[in-house]
């Protein structure tokens, strides 16, 4: 296993990241095949296993916690957040303090090797940027004590935002963690938030290294294209070499939802292996392809203020689905959920979009699938209309 060093710490370069563990047939965290996870990660070198007060409806955090109670706490570095990005208007907010230690209480420690502020964005700032809500001074008393041994925060913010946070709190700020792929090096100007934080001294930690699997799987002449040219390497650890083509993160942190996939991780992450310049010209050209679909990475965010109860990444799984193939598996999926489920019952109220880390327009996007669903048009359809009144839209600004 690949390390790198933080402060006094050794890291494994990669982390067990906890937001979409295995379940059973009820949808409960299988804990059996989650212990067998842990065990297979920390036999393989695996140090760093993160969670948050969100994961699986509060769940993830015990789960972890029991799995990793079975070896010895110096063996191994937890990290958990602070859901400050849930603190929204007309919402009683989370007291920092209750919160903090129920997170303590639920993974079975004593203290976190890492605390992260988490979902730091635009909408977020509303609460975090306000000094008034003093939970920076409780964090960092919980760090004088010990209990926090290294204070970060997570950010799905545009650059602007970043630098915000920054200018406000980067002085206590230890670590980042923020969305870093071949496809959001550009899309979500990844790039441009690396040198904001190469500037500020602050280590880059990785979320969504292969975008919540979007980045996984793709069609088979492009797979072909890839194993051609690394027929030794399966297609999501071309998102992870890439990284170690970029200037190298300090941990990249994998979502992993089965043995096999920590397996095939493992073997990446045995040795250095960055990609040439033909590799990266392909890469380029499949985050061209990607980008024309609804970038959902799966995360949830949007699901818990929903009025109406709707899975919205479900239903984006769906268009998306639409999007490519037109299946009529998918439609058939669709015409199984409940009617109050689908894609027309949204009101559109607009929570959902305030909470995406993506900045998808969520109701827009589920008006649309509610239109294919029901026939009216078709996907290739529906964007013609759209590129036409952009273009009518961009004209009119010049006259």
């Amino acid at each position: 296993m690949l390390t790198h060093s933080f402060q006094d710490l050794q890291l494994s370069a990669l982390g067990f990241g906890t937001m979409r563990l295995p379940t059973d047939e009820s949808g409960e965290i299988d804990q059996a095949q989650l212990d067998r996870m842990v065990d297979t990660a920390i036999a393989s070198g695996i140090n760093y296993f993160d969670t948050a007060y969100p994961y699986h409806g509060g769940k993830s955090e015990i789960a972890v916690g029991k799995a990793l109670s079975r070896y010895p706490r110096e063996s191994w570095y937890l990290a958990d957040k602070f859901p400050g990005h849930q603190n929204v208007p007309g919402v009683t907010p989370l007291d920092p303090e209750e919160v903090f230690e129920d997170q303590l209480k639920k993974c079975g420690v004593d203290y976190f090797d890492f605390y992260l502020l988490h979902n730091v964005n635009e909408s977020s700032l509303r609460y975090y940027g306000n000094p008034e809500n003093r939970f920076m001074d409780f964090f960092l008393e919980q760090k004088r004590k010990g209990r926090i041994r290294h204070l970060g925060f997570s950010c799905h913010a545009a650059a602007e935002a970043l630098s915000d946070f920054l200018n406000l709190y980067g002085q206590y700020m230890e670590f980042c963690q923020i969305q870093l792929n071949y496809l959001d090096w550009t899309l979500q100007n990844a790039e441009k938030k690396c040198a904001i934080l190469k500037q500020a001294g602050i280590p880059v930690w990785v979320m969504e290294p292969v975008r919540g699997g979007k980045l996984a799987s793709f069609d088979a002449e492009t797979e072909a294209r890839m194993r051609a040219l690394r027929p030794d390497e399966s297609i999501p650890a071309w998102g992870f070499r890439w990284l170690q083509t970029v200037p190298q993160p300090t941990m990249v942190l994998s979502g992993m939802s089965n043995l096999e996939q920590m397996q095939d991780n493992i073997r990446t992450f045995s040795d250095l292996k960055p990609l040439n310049n033909e590799e990266q010209a392909l890469l380029k050209e499949i985050a061209g392809k990607v980008a024309k679909f609804i970038p959902c990475t799966g995360c949830r965010y949007c699901c818990a203020g929903c009025p109406m109860g709707l899975d919205i990444p479900t239903l984006l799984s769906m268009a998306n689905d639409m999007a490519i193939h037109n299946s009529m598996n998918t439609v058939a999926r669709y015409g199984g959920l409940e009617k109050e489920k689908r894609a027309d019952a949204c009101i559109g109220c607009g929570q959902c979009a305030e909470a995406c880390p993506q900045k998808i327009n969520v109701p827009e996007e589920l008006h649309k699938l509610s239109v294919i669903m029901a026939g009216q048009k078709t996907w290739d359809e529906i964007c013609r209309e759209r590129a036409e009144a952009a273009a009518l839209a961009k004209n009119s600004s010049r006259s």
